[in-house]
């Protein structure tokens, strides 16, 4: 009885830990294949950008910034007792360790958004530039290349590589529509669209980029009014979402015998789940009423 008694503990260690590996295995394989699709659109977002920064050292440092965030929230729980502390210290760990491996992406996606604001602005510049260019007898061709040469980055990148498409055979319809792609700009929409069409049907192109110019520069003026007006609630909305976590924060570094208790028990550990959910959700609500497309 004693010998069938270890033969089924055996058994049943060897089954576990079967499972236990299927099981991290496949969690490798997800990890992986998660890391290879974050990789690639990176790559493609930097190369829309023309930063040529290779992805691999982001999703590297993404992985960094994961471990280094796991093993420091992992500290306060690394205990046995309470029994729950362990399992409650790694669901957080991992969470907190998830959010740190987009940060990268969530950087660039920034910079992304930085750069599409700034071309929006050189676009004002531009349409005006192309305007006296086909006033003065210029084709089309010929005023994008008058602003390639009169603009900075990116609106010049983005240009510069419109008419080298073209010189190297791209049709003129194929190379607008994949540089309004790359740019992801309505408002280049607007003027790719006026440019087909003129093209196309006929038109004066010259009053067409006045007007589209003049229509911009409107909605530009009622998104920098909008943006004022809803200054204070976004504002209100950041320092109202950030005290629990700072107040949190302090209390862990002045009163860390009260806090540590309290953070690895159940109840402190749903009430932080709570907070935070309720922090989110609070701060996806603001956003979308202060966030007023135009």
């Amino acid at each position: 009885m004693s010998g069938l008694f270890w033969a089924a503990c055996a058994l049943a260690g060897v089954a576990a830990a079967g499972l236990a590996w299927t099981l991290l295995a496949a969690f490798a394989d997800s990890a992986r294949s998660a890391a290879d699709s974050y990789e690639d659109e990176m790559t493609r977002t930097l190369e829309a950008m023309f930063l040529f920064v290779p992805a691999r050292r982001l999703v590297e440092l993404g992985w960094m910034a994961a471990g280094t965030v796991f093993f420091v929230a992992m500290l306060p729980f690394c205990r046995l007792d309470p029994p729950w502390a362990l399992p409650i210290g790694l669901g957080v760990a991992l969470a907190l360790g998830a959010g740190a491996f987009c940060l990268p992406r969530a950087i660039v996606n920034r910079l992304r958004a930085r750069r599409l604001e700034r071309f929006n602005l050189q676009l004002l510049e531009a349409l005006p530039m192309m305007s006296n260019a086909l006033r003065a007898g210029f084709s089309i061709n010929q005023a994008f290349e008058s602003v390639a040469d009169g603009t900075d980055a990116p609106m010049r990148q983005e240009i510069a590589l419109f008419l080298q498409q073209l010189r190297v055979g791209v049709p003129f319809a194929e190379a607008l529509e994949a540089l309004e792609r790359r740019v992801g700009s309505e408002d280049l929409t607007l003027v790719c669209t006026a440019i087909d069409i003129a093209r196309r049907s006929g038109g004066n192109l010259t009053e067409i980029f006045d007007t589209i110019a003049e229509t911009i520069r409107a909605r530009l003026r009622i998104r920098q009014h909008v943006k004022t007006l809803t200054a204070q609630g976004r504002l209100q909305g950041l320092i109202i979402g950030a005290m629990p976590f700072l107040l949190g924060v302090g209390m862990a570094i002045f009163k860390p015998a009260l806090m540590l208790p309290f953070v690895c028990s159940l109840a402190g550990a749903a009430t932080i789940a709570a907070v935070v959910l309720l922090v989110a959700l609070g701060g996806w609500m603001i956003r979308r009423i202060v966030t007023i497309d135009v």
